[in-house]
């Protein structure tokens, strides 16, 4: 599979905690930070839901 990177670039502060829950799910511990996921239908669900909090890159793999 596939795997994508994901950024969260903007506070989750003000909006739903579902949505918090959501940022937390996806590995995220502070602001600015990112993660490698996995390009699944389930996280993409999870970044639909947080579009306009997190910036979202494709990841290129090593070549061998």
């Amino acid at each position: 599979m596939s795997k994508i990177r994901v950024t969260w670039i903007k506070s989750a502060i003000g909006y739903e905690k579902r949505q918090l829950r959501t940022i937390k799910s996806l590995g995220f511990h502070r602001l600015n930070e990112s993660v490698v996921v996995e390009d699944s239908n389930p996280v993409r669900g999870m970044i639909n839901k947080v579009r306009h909090l997190v910036r979202v890159e494709e990841e290129l793999g090593k070549t061998k």
